[in-house]
Parts: structure tokens; C-alpha cells; sequence
């Protein structure tokens, strides 16, 4: 007993368990999922591919990736899953073989203020501690070199309990050293709010002074707790306020004030609109009140410490003369070979760790970055590879690595390094599941699937299961697109103005003067960290009549789709409510149309505290959301819950003529399809949407602007093979019809297409930050002068 049998040769005999090499699905019914079935070989590189909206990430993401994760969770104990994400089971028959999974999706790291590239690793903690075991002078333990913790002092008489129910008053202090800059509060930066566009000061409380959207006379919370809490005399010009009339107007502290028998608390001007809209994420706000933000609101450097975030004392203490925030400020390439150089025994472990780290920010091609970089700015794909490195140097074997799109935000030079990442972490004996259009990732899978064969309802089911060569032999719409070569153009179009930008010094650029055409499809490319966003987004002068269109997320609730997002639901509304004479808010699931069952949400929820939630149909409506006498109304046949659940090709048909037809509905529908969303159900609810799907969302909106200049970010993100030709007559048209178009790229086809290219490098970080090439694509390929060029010309053929 417990000796393994042994066949002639030594090696130990066949086990039961040898033979569990395939992570099975069987029945996978989630989101458009057509009880697939798929057995995927473990400890190798499987890829998933397909058109946008064919099921790939409802495969993997939603049903194997989210399974592996509940699975875990359930070893834990009830206490501890009752702190924990409650996740429910996926709509899979069987799922068999599964091992722990660990996700590296796309997903944006916090755009909160304090969040850098060094706080979202281990690297910054780590350096806090090797300061402050060399650093000199020694000013305290880590948190004196941490910017989001405040120096604390405390002094006063604590009670103390003793037995028999005795109590004993103690004298304690208490004082904790942070590194965190008092001036800013550890933000870097500090805001000057301009007054006159906050207030009238001719006017007087009660004439209404206040000039700030959203503030009405008439509110309790805004206007009327400054007139009515007797601090102030409501009557009085604030331009005759004394000087502390003035300071208890502007910087008053919170104050209980009873107005009208309700109980409410007075508080400064100023502290009341930082909290209220200043805390706040910029990209959260309403449209007006984020206008009303830029327009009275500055972010200037911190004089005190001059953007570092950090206290004079964190700055003073030194290791071989560089302070924490020069480290943190060092391009991380630079840092690594600094802490390189670094040999003491007593922190030895810590330094060989802090290397491993850094050396995984440089091998995965973020040695450009520096620690101090704001976690918000990055790209998806940055964020991702982000994520990665924790695992790069990770003991663990026979886990699952899922990963969506990898290569996002990389140059063609980039994408072989990311594969050889790939393929070595498959190697270590791990099965890799990667969700990727692009063919240099396809081509060095071990295995792949392809979903489809169309997106929405016409995708869902695997179309082909096999090796690469088995793939591009085969008639799916991937293998017929995998060798896909967009053309060079013969005859570009003519700029018909420039946008000038000039002495551009934004995060690494040098001084850049350069001037885009107007009129044209003008291509910004680069290797990764070259500067190209920089230039686009943080150098094009304000008032250039630019409207960006990036892959940020869209804010909105489960209750928020493409038919409330776009502002289709409006016309549709109205027409419903004019074919039936009746009013256009019984057709929103928001408002008086919803279903008292469920109130507008279709389906009702039950907490069942640290187990998964139970989201069950509602039963009054059976999921259509709305109240049974709303649906009795129809439009051409149509009640409003099917219109909703009509994919946006249909229901561009349905509204095109007929009873149904409704030109403005038509309208928002042909851009959304347009952008090759038609496959989307008008009501999708927008959290289910990739990053490209949100950027094409945007831009289908965009659409109707006046704005004379698109800047577009990646909007091939996510796109499928078959979908970049749409996508670059969308862009053609745009041109056409008199539009600037300025799209920051790597993708070939994107590039070779293009009338105009601006290439930056030749390397990334302080190795970029120049033009290093601008003419047509033509004169790209035939100088082959940089990276970009190179790749461009293998693309063409050239």
C-alpha cells in the first residue's frame, strides 16, 4: 500500500489520474452560447477566436473562467465567503477538469488619484521598506515613506478596565510618521477654484447669487442652508461681506443648522463642492456639471512638493543619493539597473525580490513607465500587462491562465515578446486560454476555437476545433480572413488644412512640432510607450473643435443599454406613445412603465448573504421588464419589450418604413451599425460590452456631433479579422463626408490604408518622444528607415 507501481523501464506506471487531460465543457448555454461543447487540451496554448459578439468571452470569461473562481470560493468557509464576491454557477450541463483559474483581462486598474503603477504592484512597497532600512537620515519605519499615510499625533486620557468592574483613567499618546505631502494630501496636484464662476457677488443670497449647475433656490441641501441658517444675512451683496463673513461663507466649518424644522448641516462653500463634485471621478460627472468642473476649476503641481505626493522628510532620506521619489520617478528600465547596483546583505532577500519585479516591468515591455504613473492613465492593455507580472515569476504549476487580448496596445515589434510570455508560462505546465484576433498570436497556438459564425443570435456555436493549419484550410470566416493584406493607396487624399502642435513636452516627448493634416485618415503609430497618446491626447490644443473617442468606460447600471446610451429609446418612446395616444413614459422600464414586480429590472433579486445571489425571472412579466398594460400598445405589430430585445440590424429594418417607421430611430440605428455594432440587442445592458465594442458605442454617438476632428484610440481593439475592412470604410466615409479623422494605431491594415502616417520612437520612454517619421504609408515601406516601417513593408508584401 502506497508504493507506486512501476513499469520495467523505472518510470512509475499509469494512473487514473494521468488520464485527465482535457478540460471539458459540455452544454454551455450562457449569454448567446448554443449548448456548445468543446474539450480543450490542458498544459497547452489554446486560442479563441471569432467576429466580435460570437461568444469567445462568454466561453471562456463567463462560463469556464467564472466557474474555476466559484469553485475556489466555496473551500472557504461561510464566514469568510460572506466578505467575498458572491459569484452564481454558469448555465453549463457539465464542466469537467477544471483547474484554478487566474483572469488577466482588460479591465481598467482604479482611476482613483492615490492609485499609481507603483501602488497597483508590490514595487512601491517594497522600496518603502528598503528606505527605510538604508535610507539616511532614518525618519521612521515604511508608512513615513507612503503618500497616502498622514502623520498622526494624539494625546489625551484613555479608560482603562480592570477586574471586578473596576475602570482606571490612563494618560496615552499616540504618533504614527506618514509620508504623506499635507499641502495636497498625498494627490500631487492642488486645485484653485475660480470664484466668479461659482457666485454673483453683485447679488445676494436671496436674489439668487449662486451660478452652479444643479443648485436651485428652492433645495434644502443647497441654496436655502446658506440663506436660512442665520450665519449669513441672505439680503446682503456677498461683495459687501466682511472678512469673516467672507470665511464663514467660503471655508465655514460643519455646522448643525435647523431650517424650517428640518435638521441639516452648514458647511463652507468651497469644502462643500470639493466633496460633492471635485472628489468625485472627472469621467462619473454629468456632461454639465463636468463642463461647469473644467471651466471654474484649475489642477496646478503641488508647490510644497512639487508633484511627488511625499513630505519633506520622506524626500530628505537618501540611498546613495536618490530619494524614494526620485526612484519612483525613474523610468522603471532605469530604476531596475539602479537597484541593481545596490549590495547589502542585511535587506538581501527584499532587493532580489524588488529586481525580479522590475526586471518583469522591462520584459514585458513596460520599461517606459515610472512608478509615479497615475494607475488611471494607462491603456487596457497596459492595465493587463500590469496584471501579469505577478505571475510571470510564479511557482505555481497546472493552473488556468485566461487571458482577453493580450496583445492589445502592442506594435507588431512588441507581439513576438508577448507570445514568447505566452508560450513560457505554458511551458512551466499550465494551460493558457487566450481570447485574439490578432494572426502572429492565432499562428502560435497549440489549438484553437473558433466561434460563430456570425455575432448575437447568429454566432454562439463552434464553427472549427483544431490545429492552425486545420483552421486556415477551412471554409469559417476566420480562416478565409487569416491571411487577410490591406493594400497600400495608390493615390492618398490632399490634407486640406494642418492642426498645429508645437513644443509638445508631455510625459517623454522632446519638444515635438509637428502638424497633423486635416481632411485626411492620418495614422499616429509607434512602439509601445513611443509617446503616441501623449501627443494626441495631451498635446492637441483645446478649442481645435476635437472630439475624442477613447476606450474608457461608459458609466452606467445594469438598467443602462445601447437604446438608452445613444438616445434611440426617445424617438422610439414617442412613437409608440403617438400610434397609441397615450404617454411616452409608460415605455421606459424606468419610469411609470415599469413592472411593479421587478421595478423595471426583469428579474428579481435574492441576497442569500455569503452564497450567490439568485437572480430569478420575474414572474409578473416574465422578464420583458414592463407593466402587462404597456405591452397591450404595439408599433407595427411590435409591443416595446420585443423592439428591445431586436437585434440593431432588425430593428434598423423595422423603423426604415412602414407603420414602425420613425426616421430619427432609423437614423441613430444606421450609425450604430455603421460602426458594426448590428449584431448588439438595442437593450443589452452596456455592462456586458468589451472595451471595442464601448469605443465603437462612443463613436456611433459622436457621430451626430458637429465636431470637425475624430480622434480615435485602437478602434480595432476587439475587432475580428472580417470586421477591420468594415471598420476602414466606416473611417473612409467619415472622411468623406468632410470629417478629420486622427486614429492612434498599430494594427497593418489600419496603418497601410491610411493617407498619412506619423511614426514616433525609435524606442519607448526616454528612447522615444520623437517623429521619427511623417509622409504617406508608400514612402513609409520604401524607406524602411524605423521599426514600424519594417513590419509595415512584411505586411504588404513589400
Amino acid at each position: 500500500m502506497g508504493t507506486a507501481r512501476r513499469t520495467g523501464t523505472g518510470s512509475p506506471a499509469p494512473q487514473d489520474g494521468d488520464s485527465h487531460d482535457v478540460l471539458r465543457v459540455h452544454g454551455a448555454r450562457v449569454n448567446n452560447l448554443k449548448d456548445v461543447s468543446v474539450e480543450i487540451p490542458k498544459r497547452r496554448l489554446t486560442v479563441f477566436t471569432g467576429v466580435s459578439g460570437s461568444g469567445k468571452s462568454s466561453l471562456v470569461f463567463d462560463t469556464i473562467a467564472a466557474e474555476s473562481q466559484r469553485l475556489i470560493n466555496e473551500t472557504y468557509s461561510a464566514f469568510i465567503q460572506g466578505f467575498m464576491p458572491t459569484l452564481a454557477r454558469p448555465d453549463v450541463d457539465v464542466l469537467e477538469g477544471l483547474t484554478t483559474a487566474i483572469v488577466v483581462d482588460q479591465q481598467r486598474i482604479g482611476a482613483d488619484p492615490r492609485s499609481t503603477v507603483g501602488t497597483a504592484t508590490d514595487a512601491n512597497a517594497m522600496l518603502r521598506i528598503l528606505f527605510s532600512r538604508l535610507g539616511r537620515p532614518h525618519i521612521g519605519p515604511p508608512n513615513a515613506y507612503s503618500f497616502n499615510v498622514p502623520s498622526v499625533r494624539a494625546s489625551g486620557s484613555i479608560t482603562v478596565e480592570r477586574g471586578a468592574g473596576r475602570t482606571q483613567a490612563v494618560k496615552a499618546t499616540f504618533n504614527r510618521t506618514g509620508g504623506m505631502c499635507t499641502r495636497c494630501e498625498g494627490r500631487g496636484s492642488v486645485s484653485d477654484i475660480d470664484l466668479t464662476q461659482l457666485y454673483d457677488a453683485s447679488k445676494s443670497l436671496a436674489e439668487g447669487a449662486f451660478t452652479i449647475p444643479g443648485w436651485k433656490s428652492d433645495s434644502f441641501w443647497t441654496v436655502r442652508v446658506y440663506a436660512e441658517s442665520g450665519i449669513l444675512d441672505p439680503h446682503k451683496p456677498i461683495a459687501r461681506f466682511t472678512k469673516k463673513e467672507m470665511h464663514d461663507f467660503l471655508y465655514g466649518e460643519p455646522t448643525k443648522v435647523k431650517v424650517e424644522g428640518v435638521n441639516l448641516t452648514y458647511e463652507g462653500l468651497i469644502p462643500k463642492i470639493q466633496k460633492s463634485m471635485l472628489s468625485k471621478d472627472r469621467e462619473a460627472l454629468q456632461p454639465h456639471i463636468r463642463e461647469f468642473v473644467d471651466r471654474a476649476v484649475t489642477f496646478t503641481r503641488c508647490p510644497e512638493c512639487d508633484g511627488t505626493r511625499l513630505s519633506e522628510a520622506a524626500r530628505s532620506s537618501k540611498i546613495a543619493g536618490i530619494s524614494i521619489a526620485d526612484a519612483c520617478a525613474l523610468q522603471i528600465s532605469d530604476l531596475a539597473a539602479w537597484v541593481r547596483e545596490l549590495d547589502e546583505p542585511t535587506v538581501a532577500p527584499l532587493l532580489t525580490s524588488l529586481r525580479r519585479t522590475l526586471d518583469s516591468f522591462v520584459e514585458i515591455g513596460l520599461g517606459y513607465l515610472a512608478l509615479e504613473r497615475p494607475s488611471g492613465t494607462l491603456s487596457g492593455g497596459e492595465a493587463q500587462r500590469v496584471k501579469m507580472i505577478r505571475h510571470l515569476g510564479s511557482a505555481l504549476t497546472d493552473i488556468t491562465y485566461v487571458f482577453d487580448e493580450p496583445t492589445t496596445g502592442l506594435h507588431p515589434h512588441d507581439i513576438a515578446r508577448m507570445n514568447d510570455l505566452l508560450l513560457r508560462l505554458r511551458d512551466k505546465g499550465n494551460t493558457v486560454l487566450v481570447v485574439e484576433h490578432k494572426p502572429q498570436t492565432i499562428a502560435i497556438a497549440d489549438h484553437v476555437v473558433d466561434l460563430g459564425p456570425g455575432a448575437g443570435t447568429a454566432g454562439g456555436t463552434v464553427c472549427f476545433e483544431g490545429t492552425v493549419e486545420g483552421l486556415r484550410a477551412g471554409d469559417t470566416v476566420t480562416g478565409r480572413h487569416l491571411d487577410d493584406r490591406a493594400s497600400l493607396k495608390e493615390k492618398p487624399r490632399t490634407p486640406s488644412g494642418t492642426l498645429e502642435i508645437r513644443g509638445a513636452k508631455a510625459h517623454n516627448l522632446r519638444d515635438v512640432d509637428v502638424d497633423l493634416p486635416l481632411g485626411v485618415l492620418c495614422v499616429v503609430t509607434g512602439v509601445a510607450g513611443s509617446g503616441k497618446s501623449s501627443l494626441v491626447h495631451g498635446s492637441i490644443p483645446p478649442g481645435a473643435g476635437v472630439v475624442p473617442v477613447d476606450q474608457g468606460p461608459i458609466k452606467g447600471s445594469r438598467r443602462s443599454n445601447p437604446a438608452t446610451y445613444t438616445g434611440l429609446l426617445d424617438p422610439i418612446r414617442k412613437a409608440f406613445a403617438k400610434a397609441n395616444g397615450v404617454k411616452p413614459a409608460l415605455f421606459s422600464a424606468n419610469s411609470e412603465g415599469a413592472c411593479p414586480g421587478c421595478n423595471g429590472a426583469g428579474v428579481v433579486y435574492t441576497d442569500l448573504a455569503m452564497m450567490a445571489g439568485v437572480a430569478t425571472t420575474c414572474e409578473d412579466c416574465d422578464g420583458k421588464r414592463f407593466d402587462a398594460s404597456v405591452l397591450a400598445y404595439r408599433l407595427g405589430g411590435r409591443d416595446i419589450s420585443e423592439v428591445l430585445a431586436m437585434p440593431v440590424n432588425e430593428a434598423e429594418a423595422f423603423f426604415a418604413d412602414g407603420e414602425a417607421r420613425t426616421p430619427a430611430a432609423h437614423k441613430v440605428l444606421t450609425r450604430l451599425s455603421d460602426v458594426g455594432l448590428g449584431y448588439l440587442t438595442l437593450g443589452q445592458p452596456l455592462t456586458t460590452l468589451s472595451g471595442g465594442e464601448r469605443q465603437r458605442l462612443k463613436l456611433a454617438t459622436h457621430m451626430a456631433e458637429k465636431g470637425g476632428v475624430y480622434v480615435l484610440d485602437e478602434p480595432t481593439t476587439g475587432l475580428h479579422l472580417a470586421d477591420v475592412e468594415q471598420l476602414l470604410g466606416l473611417l473612409d466615409r467619415l472622411v468623406d463626408s468632410g470629417k478629420s479623422v486622427i486614429v492612434v494605431e498599430h494594427h497593418p491594415a489600419v496603418m497601410a490604408h491610411a493617407d498619412w502616417i506619423i511614426d514616433l520612437g525609435p524606442g519607448a520612454g526616454h528612447d522615444g518622444g520623437r517623429i521619427v517619421f511623417e509622409g504617406t504609408p508608400a514612402d513609409l515601406v520604401a524607406a524602411r528607415s524605423t521599426l514600424t516601417g519594417e513590419h509595415l513593408a512584411a505586411y504588404v508584401g513589400a
